[in-house]
């Protein structure tokens, strides 16, 4: 399992960058998505505990949980 970000929702808005215990998230400055943004990237998936916690702060519901 692991978490999915969908970056062509992300509006860069950093909520969820702000919200994570683990620090796990930062913005992909590399990269502009179709909106224009740059969209949030996991930097470290293995140090994310799967807490659900950006999903609940996201405005865009950029997050889901997968395989």
């Amino acid at each position: 399992m692991g978490l999915k970000i969908n970056e062509d929702k992300c509006k860069g808005c950093g909520l969820c960058i702000e919200f994570c215990p683990s620090k796990v998230l930062n913005l992909n400055k590399d990269k502009i998505n179709k909106k224009g943004y740059n969209p949030v990237k996991m930097e470290t998936p293995d140090k994310c505990r799967l807490c659900g916690i950006c999903y609940k702060v996201c405005p865009d519901v950029v997050f889901e949980v997968g395989e």
